[in-house]
């Protein structure tokens, strides 16, 4: 038996081999020139390329496309598709699996900076996975016969989310043969870094280890296929196993401690922490010494004395780095040619993955305000005299913040399964002219529990104790409400009885089930084959015309303890009806100056009905996409393209009913500490009276809260594309290719929140009363920590996204003779634009090399991924592969002179320098089907850069950006697949 690596049969598989390189060693390339592909054969005329629904006789691209062919994969030793494509310049990390508190447990991709929300993910073609629901760990790897990365809008083609562009994942799922790929890999790390070890020596901390072997990973999938019925046949099944071991931050010295700014001009960085610690603070909100930050003292006496930041908790060690995961996948595809007019298919792929994130141990957090009797048995009688003044051994109570860690670290399960089955029908109905009916059907379940977290009203009955006949016991044993209560000693470090400390934690359970129907058709047609084209084009013109409904669905709820913490349940279903036309003219070919002119053409009209059944609320609403294409090839060396399209992307299900609910988000309360920040006239404006102004305690560790959900108002965003680009293959230089193009993505009302920090600085430098009315202040104590306090960050309609810059791609292959060939790939990205305008009419601000507070991660001016293969002589067909990595320095955004970024500086974090990453890799072919390879990515073993946590925003983590930054050192890997 032998393996056919084919996606639609020989010819295409000729062409994609030809595509993925000029010569045929590239492993990253643009879509190449006309000129480029071996055109001829009748069955060659149906190939589709990603981006278009016209067959072609080629792979050209009219847009910017760059494909990732599976040998990229392989060098990489990627077991999870987001690290490849976060590898490329055009991608920004988004959700990854070194993301823990807060994760649900998904990997996503970020095109162009725009939003994983922004950017459609394809399977061979057709919709992945709910859009609200997407996880590109459903990929699996092993299958991958080659990545599509189609820039610059594709609504039109594909609908709505296409509005950044597409990636699609083209799967091996037509072999002949046995297939077998196991890998292992592990992180290595020199803990080294002298700066870093003398913060953590100043505070006392426990160091990170010399060095680590640590993260290990386990990928192991086999598939089969078989041909039959003379080949008019074929089944192909599949299985898969991965698994992951967690890292935590105490194994890294840049997450060891949590880094804090030594000053308010961040001159130097210092291990800072958590005021709500391991001895106990109190923050006294009534009684006589209200307003008064306390903490037990650390010899374990009742004793209280004023906090400082000796007591802070060094919350990062237990903190995964990288969270533990394991995963099964499986699947099949399948295809019957009953005749030429009908071919059957279908298949079928499921995923079931369970993973855990781990943050540091739960607490009696500040923000929830707690109500203690001045009686409390554990009082000792200095503390009770503080608390309660005269009151002291009453039953009067005061309420009182308490910040006092325990030592159960917080574990969050994680746990999806993924269902996708489709089933269709094509084939050619008359001459030149074919169609495609298919049915599409995904599942989402995503369960999570949420343990080892304390349970605040249980923890109200714990301190609501008294004595009864020498014994504290819980006012709720008394009255019978909570018979299994027991009283907890919190007014002394390490007072807490083992035997009480169990009944504080409640696990909370949430689960989702999202849904996606999709019913569709297309009928492709030659009309030259009716002698319908231009006199001057050596063939027909091109049509497409197609019609499709899908509906997804929603529904969303949680238990007792999850709503008792906020969670709000939710439901909606969205329904589509779309139809679309694609026109392509060739207007001249093999002409002078004119080797090749065409134009295309598209739109589609889309009606939507939102609909929530819990509330009966109902929405519809309808909209043209369209594009406009022009390819124009002078001669054979260099093809000119352009496009523009209108795209517009509906919101999905989350985005309009998805579930209220409180988060964490990095921020500091300019109304907060006994000298706040902003005046007292701007701090009413956001809700603090004149008796809590320079009272309000200050969000723990630079830690807010945001209220997160959907709005079922909100409204389709549009977004106007421009493309222009080259493709130079020059005859003279013979295998290479060298692509440039431009690209302009403007998307207006686009759907997003209001940055806390954004909303923050503007109504603290400007007073503005719309962003001073989003803060949403406690109103016993005027936080924005808690339950009850928050910036309101809920969906809206915004202002407007823009961002330009131009890509490079470039692929060379040089003849060594009895040497071998080195083949060089160059895939580069200049960002020109990155401006954002937060409401219509109010200004922007553009984000081009800066990171951090409203930026978030960074966004270098220049990136790129540099490829050097050498493939080595000899009967075993060995390679040995470098990559260089680079990423431009950027610079804080809050040291902008934009009104917009401007907020607190940083002199240590002023400025990320340039990175460069270099990886290893060499695989070996042997003849019977045995291919081993191994490699070393961080090969320098860098570390990432160390920022003060309290600028890190999304998808920051262990005070740095991993995704961006390589964060655990070395990844060592080796693998071997075997074909037969």
């Amino acid at each position: 038996m032998t393996i056919r690596n084919s996606h639609r049969g020989a010819a295409l598989a000729a062409s994609v081999s030809a595509l993925l390189s000029t010569s045929a060693y590239a492993q990253i390339a643009a879509a190449p020139t006309t000129a480029e592909q071996t055109v001829a054969t009748p069955e060659s005329s149906d190939i589709v390329v990603t981006g278009t629904r016209i067959k072609r006789r080629d792979l050209a691209s009219n847009s910017p496309l760059t494909m990732v062919g599976e040998a990229e994969i392989r060098y990489q030793g990627a077991t999870s598709v987001e690290s490849v494509l976060n590898k490329l310049p055009q991608f920004t990390a988004d959700a990854n699996e070194n993301v823990s508190n807060g994760s649900d447990g998904t990997s996503n991709i970020n095109l162009r900076n725009l939003g994983s929300g922004r950017v459609l993910i394809l399977l061979n073609g057709q919709r992945m996975l709910p859009q609200q629901a997407i996880d590109v760990n459903f990929v699996p790897s092993s299958l991958v016969q080659r990545i599509d990365v189609v820039t610059g809008g594709a609504s039109a083609v594909y609908g709505s989310d296409a509005l950044s562009g597409v990636v699609n994942f083209v799967l091996r799922d037509n072999l002949d043969g046995v297939r077998i790929d196991a890998q292992s890999s592990f992180n290595q790390h020199d803990n080294g870094n002298g700066y870093l070890h003398g913060l953590v020596n100043t505070k006392g901390y426990p160091q990170a280890p010399g060095t680590v072997f640590d993260g290990g990973k386990t990928d192991i999938n086999a598939s089969f296929g078989k041909n039959f019925a003379d080949g008019r046949g074929n089944i192909t099944v599949y299985g898969g196993y991965r698994t992951s071991q967690p890292v935590t931050q105490d194994s890294r010295d840049v997450s060891a401690c949590a880094l804090d700014p030594v000053d308010d001009a961040g001159t130097n960085l210092k291990c800072g922490g958590s005021s709500n610690n391991a001895y106990g603070l109190f923050t006294l909100l009534t009684g006589p010494n209200k307003g008064k930050t306390l903490d037990n003292t650390k010899d374990g006496k009742h004793t209280w004395v004023p906090y400082d930041s000796s007591f802070a908790y060094n919350y990062s060690p237990t903190n995964y780095f990288q969270r533990s995961d394991t995963r099964y996948t499986a699947g099949a595809f399948a295809k019957f040619k009953l005749s030429t007019l009908a071919e059957v298919y279908g298949s079928f792929m499921y995923m079931k993955d369970r993973t855990f994130s781990q943050a540091a141990p739960s607490a009696l957090f500040q923000g929830t305000t707690f109500t203690i009797p001045c009686n409390n048995p554990f009082l000792s009688a200095s503390q009770a005299t503080t608390l309660c003044g005269a009151a002291a051994g009453t039953a009067q109570t005061q309420d009182t913040f308490i910040g006092l860690r325990l030592t159960t670290p917080r574990r969050d399960d994680l746990r999806h399964e993924d269902f996708r089955y489709t089933a269709g029908v094509r084939g050619s109905f008359a001459k030149g002219f074919s169609y495609d009916v298919n049915y599409l059907r995904s599942l989402v379940r995503y369960n999570e529990t949420y343990m080892n977290n304390v349970d605040n009203v249980k923890a109200q009955r714990a301190l609501n104790a008294v004595n009864v006949n020498g014994t504290p016991t819980c006012q709720s044993v008394i009255d019978g409400t909570d018979k299994s209560c027991l009283p907890i000693d919190v007014f002394a470090a390490g007072a807490i009885s083992a035997t009480a400390l169990p009944y504080l934690f409640s696990n909370s359970s949430t689960q989702s089930r999202n849904t996606q129907t999709v019913f569709s058709g297309t009928i492709n047609g030659d009309l030259g084959q009716y002698g319908i084209q231009i006199p001057w084009a050596d063939h027909g013109i091109g049509i497409a015309l197609g019609a499709e409904h899908r509906r997804e669905t929603l529904s969303a709820s949680g238990d007792a303890i999850a709503i008792q913490n906020g969670y709000v349940g939710s439901d909606g279903t969205i329904t589509v009806t779309e139809g679309y036309g694609e026109l392509e003219i060739p207007i001249l070919s093999n002409l002078p100056f004119a080797k090749a002119l065409t134009i295309n053409g598209g739109a589609r009209y889309s009606t939507y009905h939102n609909q929530q059944d819990s509330t009966g609320f109902k929405s519809d609403f309808h909209a043209l996409t369209y594009k406009g294409e022009l390819s124009w090839a002078p001669s054979s060396d260099l093809r000119l393209r352009a496009s523009y399209n209108h795209a517009f992307r509906a919101p999905n299900i989350s985005e309009l009913f998805g579930a209220v609910s409180l988060g964490n988000v990095t921020a500091t309360d300019p109304c907060a500490g006994s000298s706040p920040a902003a005046s007292l006239t701007v701090c009413q404006r956001t809700g603090v009276t004149a008796a809590q102004y320079g009272n309000i305690p200050e969000c723990p560790a630079g830690v807010c809260v945001q209220q997160y959900g959907g709005n079922r108002d909100v409204k389709p965003e549009q977004a106007d594309t421009y493309t222009i680009g080259l493709v130079l293959t020059p005859r003279m230089l013979r295998n290479f290719t060298l692509s440039l193009d431009y690209f302009n993505i403007k998307v207006t009302d686009y759907i997003s929140t209001i940055s806390p920090s954004l909303t923050i600085s503007q109504c603290a430098s400007t007073g503005d009363p719309y962003y001073c009315g989003l803060f949403h202040r406690d109103p016993r104590s005027g936080v924005l920590f808690g339950n009850n306090g928050y910036v309101v960050g809920t969906t809206i309609n915004t202002g407007s996204l823009q961002t330009s810059g131009l890509d490079i791609t470039s692929s060379y292959t040089l003849d060594l003779n009895r040497f071998g060939k080195v083949n060089v790939d160059l895939v580069g990205t200049f960002l020109l634009d990155l401006s954002t305008e937060p409401l219509p009419g109010l200004g922007t601000y553009n984000c081009k090399g800066l990171y951090g507070y409203t930026c978030g991660e960074p966004s270098p001016t220049w990136r790129h991924q540099l490829r050097t293969t050498w493939m080595i002589p000899g009967k075993e067909k060995a390679t040995l592969s470098l990559a260089w990595r680079y990423l431009d320095s950027v610079k804080l955004s809050s040291l902008s002179d934009n009104a917009f970024l401007n907020g607190q500086g940083s002199v240590i974090n002023s400025k990320i320098p340039a990175y460069s990453y270099f990886d290893l890799a060499t695989t070996v072919n042997f003849t019977k089907g045995l291919t081993l390879r191994a490699g070393v990515n961080n090969l320098l073993d860098k570390d990432p850069p160390a920022i003060a946590q309290g600028i890190l925003a999304s998808f920051g983590n262990g005070n740095t950006y991993p995704g961006v930054y390589d964060p655990l050192g070395r990844t060592i890997f080796v693998g071997a697949t075997v074909a037969f």
